[in-house]
């Protein structure tokens, strides 16, 4: 199932997109959740309700059946989308792509560093900063090195402590794009102090366009890594800049699985229901990666590209679709 966050006209609510339809579960029974959070919280016995109201689209539907889905009928592009889950109950944010880390840190002159084979790490970011597709507005020092990152996040709608890599799979309610965007000057500056990434990663993520069930990626599963844990899938990755291809990798490359990041994740604290999970930048997958590639291979002619004002971002994965978002300058802090 593909399941959104929605604006339409006027209201928020979460739906089922069926082919050129969205479904706004809210209007369908009032068994049905009014938003992503209460979605999530339901857990199993929501999605299987869910599950069951979209196999009823597709079969013979009784009178009832058929007055629920007219009520709640909404055609899709008439809708604005919003981040399919817009307030995380917290967001992390791995380091899982080998090639990335190798590739950034052979970029510095440093060696590969032992401890990324021995557990998979992640820090937290700002759960309150999240933006789905659409304008993204930036402050001025943000646009001081401004980067995309190439990154597939999943959300959790099941609680869980010191969950085993074998049955976290189970705890992943669904997969969507994201990209974390970060401000590389700002980021540098305060991770020499030891600290951070704070305010370099904390102004905005962006997750979308909508949220895909497990299920639907079953053509794209493949073995996990040798000697790890988890489900695996190869999904093809790729950012386009203003419609140019800047980078290009697969979700099959994926070093530690999601299953082994959640054991991680939970060791000796609770994961909760709206918890999500970044997988990290894939290889080629930020410019900061590239950038220093283009400059150890040529320091007299390369020129290194950050994200400007008025760039448009596409972050477009298999099964998961395209995030696009235009980066914008904001003069002032927004007083709420």
């Amino acid at each position: 199932m593909k399941l959104i966050s929605f604006e339409y006209r006027g209201k928020t609510g979460v739906g089922l997109i069926q082919g050129a339809d969205l479904y706004s579960l809210g209007e369908v029974g009032a068994t049905f959740p009014q938003d992503m959070q209460s979605l999530l919280a339901g857990g199993q016995t929501m999605m299987d309700r869910i599950r069951q109201f979209s196999a009823s689209l597709e079969g013979p539907e009784s009178e009832g059946q058929q007055l629920k889905a007219a009520q709640a009928r909404i055609p899709l592009n008439e809708v604005r989308l919003l981040a399919p889950v817009p307030r995380p109950a917290s967001l992390r944010d791995a380091y899982a792509f080998r090639q990335h880390v190798e590739t950034s840190r052979r970029n510095r002159g440093l060696a590969m560093i032992p401890e990324f084979d021995q557990f998979p790490v992640f820090y937290f970011s700002n759960h309150r900063a999240i933006c789905g597709p659409g304008d993204v507005y930036c402050m001025p020092d943000h646009f001081d090195r401004l980067d995309f990152e190439l990154e597939v996040a999943i959300v959790l709608n099941k609680q869980g402590r010191n969950i085993p890599a074998a049955e976290a799979d189970d705890y992943i309610a669904g997969f969507m794009i994201m990209n974390d965007l970060s401000a590389r000057t700002l980021q540098m500056e305060e991770m020499k102090l030891n600290l951070g990434p704070a305010k370099g990663k904390d102004f905005a993520t962006a997750l979308g366009p909508w949220l895909v069930t497990p299920d639907e990626l079953a053509a794209f599963r493949v073995p996990a890594p040798a000697g790890h844990t988890g489900q695996a899938y190869r999904l093809e990755m790729c950012c386009r800049v203003n419609g140019k291809e800047v980078s290009r990798g697969s979700m099959a490359e994926m070093h530690w699985t999601f299953a082994e990041i959640i054991e991680r994740a939970s060791y000796g604290v609770d994961l909760f229901p709206g918890d999500v999970i970044g997988s990290g930048t894939v290889g080629t997958g930020c410019f900061l990666e590239l950038n220093g590639t283009g400059m150890l291979k040529d320091p007299a002619g390369y020129t290194e590209q950050w994200l400007q004002p008025g760039d448009q971002v596409e972050l477009e994965v298999s099964g998961l679709g395209i995030l696009s978002n235009l980066v914008l300058l904001q003069g002032a802090v927004t007083q709420q």
